[in-house]
């Protein structure tokens, strides 16, 4: 019989993650069995997050559980997909206790079951370095319906949920850099650790959508790769990037704000979808957007010329990075 410390936190920590999940079969076996549904797409997506890459060395277990589900789950959310199950692979540093495991496994347990979200199966090692896990998400679309990268064109016009910049002030933030008023630090530090996933917009974003992508890399590197798979051009009216109260404050500070708007609109980590949808769908998709009391913003245009053009008042920008890149850092 299989024993030690190993099988009892999957017996003790994650088998509770699987609310009963037939697909995991107890977590007693190497595999999970997925059943096929009639007239529905399985949408898979997979992130991996390393302590000092992705999150802040010294991270608490909590809020790398939280920033784990939310980066992952976020891709299945612009797909237009309903979240259904996941795989964990997990590297447990040599120096995390017991309670550290536990912790990190009830927040995951948290994160995951605000989207009812099922563990399906995964693994667990040691590693000498920092903690990392990668989660892979499963989700269902009806058949066709998922919302890819690829299906912008010319004429249609560009959204993004939420407000940009958040992410990459909390990441300055959590530093400890910056000066921010107030309560704006912890704000924007909650904002970077635990992204939510917009899936109260995904029924909108696949009834009337025509392209979606998460904003992961920075506003402009992710409606590029949206350009580039459409094989279109996307024109941005800088301008009307939205912002949170927070990102405002901290832009009435700064010397140069279009070179500020450009840095929000390129840090990355919002977690916001960025959309594209034809301009006959514009009134309903903000009127649904405003009914669920979710924050849409009109930011640009799709075009017939390949490529990110950005505006500012008037003026046209080139940034000098687009967004994240891990080749990069």
């Amino acid at each position: 019989m299989p024993g030690g410390a190993e099988f009892d936190d999957i017996r003790d920590l994650f088998r509770p993650l699987t609310r009963g999940a037939g697909e995991a079969l107890g977590l007693t076996d190497d595999v999970a069995v997925i059943r096929g549904r009639p007239g529905f797409d399985l949408v898979i997506s997979t992130d991996t997050i390393v302590e000092g890459v992705h999150a802040l060395l010294n991270t608490s277990p909590a809020d790398l559980a939280f920033k784990l589900a939310g980066v992952s789950l976020s891709d299945l959310a612009a797909k237009g997909a309903v979240p259904d199950g996941a795989f964990l692979n997990v590297a447990w540093p040599f120096d995390w206790t017991a309670d550290d495991r536990k912790m990190f496994a009830a927040a995951l347990g948290e994160a995951l079951g605000q989207h009812g979200v099922r563990l399906f199966g995964g693994d667990t090692v040691r590693t000498p370095g920092p903690f990392q896990a990668g989660l892979t998400v499963l989700g269902w679309c009806p058949t066709g319906g998922a919302v890819l990268r690829s299906g912008a064109r010319a004429g249609d016009v560009l959204f993004v949920t939420g407000s940009i910049g958040d992410g990459w002030l909390g990441l300055s933030a959590a530093k400890g850099e910056g000066a921010f008023p107030g309560d704006d630090r912890a704000a924007l530090v909650s904002r970077y650790l635990r992204p939510t996933p917009r899936f109260a917009f995904s029924g909108i974003v696949r009834d009337l959508c025509s392209a979606a992508v998460d904003i992961s890399d920075g506003l402009i590197a992710d409606i590029g790769h949206v350009a580039s798979a459409s094989s279109v051009g996307i024109e941005l009216d800088l301008a009307a990037v939205p912002l949170s109260s927070e990102a405002q404050r901290w832009l009435a500070q700064q010397k140069d704000e279009a070179q500020a708007r450009l840095s929000l609109a390129t840090g990355g980590d919002d977690y916001e979808i960025a959309c594209t949808a034809p301009q006959a769908a514009q009134a309903e998709l903000l009127s649904r957007a405003a009914r669920l009391g979710l924050r849409l913003t009109c930011i640009g245009a799709v075009s017939s010329k390949a490529g990110v053009t950005i505006d500012f008042q008037g003026r046209k920008l080139t940034a000098d990075r687009w967004g994240w890149s891990h080749l990069d850092h």
